[in-house]
Order: structure tokens, then C-alpha cells, then sequence
């Protein structure tokens, strides 16, 4: 079984192509990752100065415990959606990553079993039954990966539904929160 020129090269031009998107993928999410973090800094930022200059005017002591109390709430809230936007850029990319390996994978799957095939082509009689074994176990190895692929999937959307489960939950809880809590 030999491998021609033009089989390596197309063999490198995908594996390049792979490398370029793979990166694309990462650096895309990376520059949200950074885009998110900024906003928020400013976003804290601004917040911090709005409340200074909200408290500096307070004088009774409830109504400034009513006032905490609802910049907590807001605070709470704000990192809820930060944590939303942060879950949403992670997921984004494990989901465009692993339709990346998994188009790699069946790619490299049709090339190893045509290249199986142009060796049985050349294959000496007898081998049929070596090839044949080869070919089934590359086979059983693609559909081991689906079916890990699969799973993967379905944990990620058990994941998903659970964090966004979790999110709603602890925002409903922090609303009941805020309105038992003491008012002027």
C-alpha cells in the first residue's frame, strides 16, 4: 500500500486547514472572552461610582438598607447575565470544535477506507479476508466514536438545560429575597 504525492498533499492542505479553522475557532472566542470581560469592568466601574454617589446622599439609616439592598439585587442580577454571556461564548466554541473534529474525523475515515480499497485493488489473492477485517474495524472504531459523540452531545445538552435551570432559580430567589427584605 503506497501513498502518492498528491494524496500527501491533499493530506497536508486538509490538515492545514483544519490547523487555520481550529484557530479561527479559538481566537474568535478568545476576543469575546476579552470583549466580555472589558464590558464588564466598565460596566462595574460605572456601577461603583453610581452607588457612591447614591449613598453619599443618604442620611437615614433604612433607607440606606433599602438602597443596598436593591443594589444587591442589581449586582446579583448583572453577574447572572455575565455568567449567561460567559457559558453562551464557552459553549459556542465546544460546539464549533467538535463539529470540527468530527468532520476531521469522518473525513480521515473516507480517506483510510478508500485508501483500503485501492490496496485491495493490489492486494495479492488471499488478503481479502486481512482487508476485510480492517476494513470492519474501522468501521466498529467510527461507530464507537458517533456513539461517544452522541453522548458528549447529550451531555452538553443536559449541561446547558441544568445551567440555565440553575440560573432562573437563583434569580427567582434573589427577587423573593429582595422583596421580604426590610423596606423604609
Amino acid at each position: 500500500m503506497s501513498i502518492s504525492n498528491e494524496q500527501l498533499n491533499k493530506l497536508s492542505l486538509n490538515g492545514l486547514e483544519t490547523v487555520f479553522r481550529f484557530s479561527q475557532i479559538t481566537l474568535d472566542s478568545a476576543e469575546r472572552l476579552v470583549k466580555l470581560n472589558l464590558e464588564i469592568s466598565k460596566q462595574t466601574l460605572e456601577d461603583n461610582v453610581k452607588v457612591a454617589k447614591q449613598l453619599s446622599g443618604v442620611t437615614d439609616p433604612q433607607e440606606a438598607v433599602t438602597h443596598l439592598n436593591k443594589l444587591t439585587t442589581q449586582s446579583i442580577d448583572a453577574a447572572l447575565a455575565n455568567s449567561r454571556n460567559l457559558y453562551d461564548i464557552v459553549s459556542a466554541a465546544q460546539s464549533e470544535l467538535t463539529k470540527l473534529a468530527e468532520e476531521n474525523l469522518g473525513s480521515f475515515n473516507k480517506s483510510l477506507i478508500g485508501a483500503i480499497e485501492s490496496a485491495a485493488k493490489n492486494a495479492p489473492a488471499g488478503s481479502d479476508a486481512a482487508l476485510n477485517a480492517v476494513k470492519s474495524s474501522v468501521a466498529a472504531a467510527a461507530a464507537a466514536v458517533n456513539t461517544f459523540s452522541k453522548a458528549a452531545q447529550q451531555v452538553v445538552e443536559f449541561t446547558d438545560s441544568s445551567v440555565k435551570a440553575a440560573t432562573s432559580a437563583t434569580a427567582d430567589a434573589v427577587k423573593t429575597a429582595s422583596k421580604r427584605a426590610p423596606t423604609a
